[in-house]
This record gives structure tokens, C-alpha cells and sequence, in this order.
């Protein structure tokens, strides 16, 4: 059943109070008409608790705006939503299409600091996050008395004759009267050659999320700072600052404790108004999680980022011997949960439910 207005609704109490889900809850795909973002195709999702986000099929399935009850729960850049023709693949490039949003996957082939690796020049954090979907399904499905909104689609990094043909295969599911969402990606390599796989799912949080005082809570086995930057603010990793002057481009590679079922877990909460966001995700394919911080002024943001590697650049990982390759055919499966933890006692809850370190 869903849990609406502080009471259980079963399906046939949704026909007898509401002429239309509608008036609730439910999918609206839309298509934006100004700006840079003229033309990018999106899906509204309210799921009818107050939480509310949109998918971006235009930008490879991510998702832009997300709120709960009115409140911003993503960051959003001034660069605002954008389509992919504006993207510049060079360099820094990526950053001058970078809106925000909730959800900003990167890769598949490359990610991370621009770098030269094998003779190719590789920019900013990949491609796939500018590739629009194909084959695109939205639908609003009743198992029993659950209804489920769900929206899927391929989206295809294959930029060129002769190189990797990787394909992503994403369905993003949520459920009437809940506050999360749930990711299923199916990434196959459908070239005829091994192909270079690195993917990372960068969660964007902001204000109020983000503010003085929000903290990190995760079980981390292990810290380490990426730069000698990060090993100035190791011993206050988990405690964030306001909006600061010159706040340096941050980042710290956790080892988080897998649970009983090989799911790790992370949030980032603010206890002054008992809001949260957290992320959920299978350990076995992504066993990175990389937590950056940018609070400076104007650019106010925290990253949840798991991944299958870290941030240096492919010529980087492959220095390390942990660049990942996907063998002709070969299929890689990632599932993640995002929610919002919206009381004191959710908070805490979260908190003790993570895993005692190992």
C-alpha cells in the first residue's frame, strides 16, 4: 500500500479519493522551450510524499531537479539545464554543460581529470552524461497495491568508427508514497574489441541539504585524500563548512564496509532541519566511493559519488593496473537506491544501521 496524508492508501482507496492519480502523484514528460535548454526532453516524477524529481532523456537518463516538499535537495549551477549539442569534450570542457542536477553519470569509457592515455586525449569525465536516450519507455503499473512509476532507456557511447561501442541500458523506478528512487544499469560492450570501462554516478547535493555544520555518515574502512589539498582537511572530512572564499576543489576515496548483502551505503544529513540524502548501491561492481567538497560561494556543493575507480584520469588507472577493460559482450550491472531521510528518527536509524567496520 502506499503511505499518503499519514494514512495507508490501497488502490482502490486511490479510485474512490482521487479522480486521477494524477491529482497525486505520477509521470509528465515534458520538453523544455528556452534557453540553452530549448528542446531537452524531460520526465517529471511526483511519487505523492513530496518528493519530486526529473529525468533527463536528453542527457543520458540522469536527473536534473530533484526536491522534497519544496525543498531543493540538488545542486544547480548558474550554467543551468543545458542540451547536449552544447557540450566541449576537450579539456574542461565538460564543466561548461555541468547544470547539476541529482544525478550526473560519467564515463563509460573514460572519466576523471583530462589526460593523454594510449595517443587519445581524453577531457573531463566523459561523454555519456551529453548522449541522449534512445528507445525511451515511461509507465505506471499497479503490482497489487503498489503502483510503480518507471521510465528506461539505451543510451549509446559510440563516437566513432573504429572505437568502443559501449552500451547503457538504464530503467529508474519509484514507487507512490515513497521518497527514493531506484537505478538498474546494464552496461555491455557490443564492440568487437575489449573496451576501457570506467563509470561513476556523481550525486550533487546542495543547500539546505548542504549547509554549516551537515555531516557525512558512512562506514569508512579507510580514508585517503586525493592531493596534498584533501590532506589539509582530512581530520574534518565529515563536518561541512558554509559558503567560503576560496574553498579549494576537494576530494577524499573512501573503503566503505559492505553489509551482509554487499550494499554500502552513505548520507550526507543536515540534524538542524532532520533533512538528508542518502545513496545505496551494490559494492561488487562500484568499490569506490568518492566524496568531493566544493562549499565556496555561489558554487555550494557536496558530491556522493560511487564508482569503479577514482578521479586522476584513465592514464592514471592504467598506471595503477586498476583501469577496468569489458571483454566483446561482456556485461556489467550496477543498482543503486537515492533517498531522502526526513526526520530525526530516519537520521538516526541511518546512522545505526551502518555496518560495524571489519
Amino acid at each position: 500500500m502506499a503511505h499518503l496524508f499519514d494514512r495507508e492508501f490501497t488502490r482502490r482507496d486511490i479510485r474512490r479519493y482521487f479522480g486521477s492519480l494524477e491529482q497525486v502523484a505520477g509521470l509528465r514528460p515534458f520538453t523544455y522551450g528556452e534557453g540553452r535548454a530549448e528542446g531537452l526532453k524531460a520526465v517529471e516524477v511526483r511519487t505523492g510524499s513530496g518528493f519530486r524529481f526529473v529525468v533527463l532523456p536528453g542527457r543520458g537518463l540522469d536527473i536534473g531537479l530533484a526536491e522534497y516538499r519544496g525543498l531543493p535537495l540538488a545542486f544547480r549551477s548558474a550554467v543551468g539545464e543545458s542540451g547536449p549539442q552544447y557540450f566541449e569534450p576537450a579539456g574542461l570542457g565538460w564543466l561548461r554543460n555541468f547544470g547539476g542536477g541529482l544525478l550526473v553519470t560519467c564515463g563509460l569509457t573514460y572519466l576523471g581529470s583530462p589526460c593523454q592515455d594510449a595517443g587519445e586525449e581524453l577531457g573531463l569525465h566523459g561523454r555519456i552524461n551529453n548522449v541522449p536516450a534512445e528507445e525511451l519507455g515511461t509507465a505506471t503499473a499497479w503490482e497489487g497495491d503498489e503502483c510503480i512509476f518507471t521510465i528506461k532507456g539505451r543510451v549509446r557511447e559510440a563516437v566513432a568508427v573504429f572505437g568502443p561501442n559501449v552500451l547503457l541500458e538504464r530503467t529508474i523506478r519509484a514507487r507512490l508514497g515513497e521518497n527514493r528512487l531506484f537505478i538498474h544499469d546494464v552496461v555491455t560492450n557490443e564492440g568487437w574489441q575489449p573496451a576501457p570501462h570506467m563509470i561513476l554516478y556523481h550525486i550533487n547535493l546542495g543547500y539546505p541539504v548542504l549547509d554549516a555544520g551537515s555531516e557525512l555518515l558512512a562506514a569508512s574502512r579507510e580514508v585517503k585524500p586525493r592531493d596534498e589539498v584533501a590532506a589539509r582537511g582530512l581530520a574534518s572530512y565529515r563536518i561541512y563548512e558554509g559558503p567560503t572564499p576560496g574553498f579549494p576543489d576537494t576530494v577524499f576515496y573512501h573503503d566503505l564496509q559492505p553489509d551482509a548483502k554487499g550494499w554500502c551505503q552513505a548520507a550526507l544529513v543536515n540534524r538542524r532541519l532532520n533533512l538528508g540524502v542518502y545513496v545505496r548501491y551494490e559494492r561488487q561492481n562500484l568499490p569506490n566511493f568518492i566524496q568531493w567538497k566544493f562549499t565556496g560561494e555561489g558554487d555550494y556543493v557536496a558530491g556522493l559519488e560511487p564508482a569503479n575507480c577514482l578521479v586522476e584520469g584513465r592514464a592514471r588507472e592504467r598506471q595503477r593496473g586498476t583501469l577496468v577493460y569489458l571483454a566483446p559482450g561482456e556485461v556489467r550491472e550496477y543498482r543503486l537506491e537515492i533517498g531522502v531521510l526526513t526526520t530525526a528518527e530516519e537520521i538516526d536509524a541511518f546512522a545505526r544501521a551502518l555496518p560495524a567496520i571489519s
